[in-house]
């Protein structure tokens, strides 16, 4: 069975939000990332993280305001 990847489930819905920005799994089994667009997109997509996609556990969910960053136009997994 293929279980759904953290970083795909992610960049799905920050997609249909319309937010720009990056995600990544890390070496440590965490996803990380950054994203940017409204607030209220922004707000759903944390509560869409929070729940996780299927099969997932979501242990601890952080977020923070940084600064915005010019010209990114998609939503995108980084590897590596």
């Amino acid at each position: 069975m293929n279980l759904p990847d953290p970083s795909d489930f992610t960049q799905r819905n920050a997609n249909n939000y319309g937010l720009t920005g990056w995600v990544k799994n890390t070496r440590d089994g965490k996803v990380e990332g950054e994203a940017q667009g409204d607030e209220t997109a922004l707000s759903n997509l944390l509560k869409d993280l929070s729940q996780g996609p299927e099969f997932a556990r979501v242990v601890k969910l952080e977020n923070s305001e940084i600064d915005l960053k010019d010209g990114e136009e998609s939503f995108v997994v980084t590897r590596g």
